[in-house]
């Protein structure tokens, strides 16, 4: 099972995984911070790698509004 593991096949799921589950409580952070957000911020935010999903959950501690979002975003 350990050699499974250690497979690239199966770390890369498991990144994806992690990824995926980064993005899902982000964008409920968000959302509950900042009330529903436009298609392209979403869009945008699904695109960010996990280190910038990371980046991003500290920083939305910070936001008090959409354009502080867009402008993380988009600098």
């Amino acid at each position: 099972m350990e050699e499974l593991k250690q497979t690239r096949y199966v770390q890369e799921l498991m990144a994806e995984q992690r990824q995926q589950g980064e993005l899902a409580l982000i964008l409920k952070q968000l959302t509950r911070k900042l009330g529903s957000l436009p298609p392209e911020i979403q869009s945008r935010i699904q695109s960010l790698s996990v280190s910038e999903l990371e980046a991003l959950g500290e920083a939305l501690l910070d936001f008090s509004s959409l354009e502080d979002l867009a402008a993380w975003i988009n600098p």
